[in-house]
């Protein structure tokens, strides 16, 4: 399934990439060129002080090397050397060259040299050279030179700060994506939760509260839904109608084969042909009601206050019988299915354990997690352990011995697979008989039926 949080953030980040990725060569190659060309121009200052103090003290050269008493220069191997001659012999270096030298130079103008070499200590120096003619008329070579593991160790120091920066601004960029995509989303969420709700509230949801990109959307989806209630009431009140047209015949048919009996013809088997018609029929409306509620209108009932009232009317059922029934129903529950589907599932299952009872019937309702539980025990002789698969199918009796059909479990099994529920059957711990366990999807705090 498509996710559009899932492309917007994956969007949001390959741009962030990109422009990040982008920016930080941008900024790599333009601080690489600005520390490269800071430690030439540092080099380069270098060079002028010396070519400065031998134009000042050239006649004087205790002066003159007394003039670039720099502490970098003093150190042994520092990486930081100066060197001076003249065209009659004299050589002058910093002490950090101690007994080497730099190469040296050859008269081929005034022309600034700048060359990298490998210095005294095996170290590669970038260093600049120039011949100087003084007013004197006397030509000096004045030769710098610094290390460039230096300024390589600056660079790679650089590199990491700027990788660090990377993952550092990678990281906000993530989070910012993930915030943008939330905030822009935020009005798509809130209609899909709006559109859920539509089970616990038949309220429209107001376009207005929409941004004016969803607005739209949001009415066409208020006009569907108004719609689909309309065409699903419509479907129910005439699925209602048939049911009631059928059963008018049924009933003709049913007194016109009572009289037949009371004259002494044998009528069973068609008795027990209308009998398993009249519950095929009531069967299939139950199922297409359930349906086209589950899928089109928001069905929400008060679980406690029917289960309530159907045992008080089973109650009297039952002493009439010769049994007794009792209840233990939590307060408060409420679950997603139609009341008269409700009533239709507990009257077949109560129906059916009053009728194969020895002489109690119990019935409890509670909430677990997000369910709600229905069940209903009794002491009778249950159902045996290969029986169970068949007991929900159609028509099939397996006592015959008790009136009935056949459909009162198949239809409780329709019903509840039609709400997303499920039916169990089980032996009672507590009393011995077969124990029916329902469990349907809870609803919400919202009352709405």
């Amino acid at each position: 399934m498509i996710s559009l949080r899932r492309r917007a953030v994956a969007g949001g980040m390959l741009w962030a990439a990109v422009t990040i990725v982008l920016g930080l060569a941008g900024l790599w190659s333009y601080t690489l060129s600005a520390t490269k060309q800071r430690f030439a121009d540092q080099v380069t200052n270098q060079h002028v002080q010396v070519l400065v103090a031998v134009g000042n003290y050239s006649g004087n050269p205790d002066a003159l090397i007394r003039r670039l008493s720099d502490p970098a220069y003093a150190r042994p191997f520092s990486g930081q050397y100066w060197q001076i001659e003249n065209d009659q012999g004299l050589l002058l270096t910093s002490p950090s060259l101690v007994e080497t030298l730099l190469p040296r130079a050859d008269r081929t103008g005034e022309n600034v040299e700048v060359s990298e070499f490998t210095g005294p200590n095996g170290e590669n120096l970038f260093g600049i050279a120039q011949w100087l003619t003084l007013d004197d008329g006397s030509n000096w070579h004045v030769q710098v030179a610094s290390n460039i593991d230096d300024l390589d160790a600056n660079i790679a120091n650089l590199r990491r700060t700027l990788l660090f920066a990377f993952l550092i601004i990678c990281m906000i960029g993530v989070v910012g994506a993930l915030v943008q995509v939330t905030v822009v989303l935020q009005p798509l969420n809130a209609l899909r939760a709006d559109v859920m709700k539509r089970w616990d509230d038949v309220d429209g949801m107001q376009a207005s509260a929409y941004p004016v990109e969803v607005a739209p959307l949001v009415t066409d989806i208020n006009t569907l839904l108004k719609r689909n209630q309309e065409i699903i009431g419509r479907s129910r009140r005439q699925a209602a109608d048939l049911a009631h047209a059928i059963k008018t015949p049924s009933a003709i048919m049913r007194n016109e084969l009572g009289a037949l009996q009371a004259k002494g013809q044998d009528v069973s088997d068609a008795m027990t042909a209308l009998d398993t018609l009249d519950a095929q029929l009531k069967r299939s409306f139950a199922r297409m009601r359930a349906d086209d509620t589950q899928n089109a209108m928001p069905v929400i009932t008060d679980a406690t206050e029917t289960l309530t009232r159907m045992v008080r009317a089973f109650t009297a059922l039952a002493r009439n019988a010769g049994r007794t029934l009792s209840s233990d129903i939590a307060p408060g529950l409420r679950v997603r299915i139609d009341k008269s589907d409700l009533e239709e599932i507990t009257g077949n299952l109560l129906d059916n354990a009053v009728k194969f009872s020895n002489g109690h019937v119990h019935l409890s309702a509670r909430r677990d997690a997000d369910r709600i539980v229905i069940t209903i025990e009794d002491d009778g002789p249950g159902i045996a352990e290969e029986d169970k698969p068949k007991a929900t199918q159609s028509g099939q009796r397996l006592d015959t011995a008790k009136p009935g059909t056949g459909l009162g479990l198949a239809i409780v099994d329709d019903l509840a697979q039609a709400y997303g529920g499920m039916v169990t059957l089980s032996r009672s711990t507590d009393h011995g008989g077969l124990s029916v366990i329902i469990s349907l999807e809870a609803a919400g705090r919202k009352a709405t039926r």
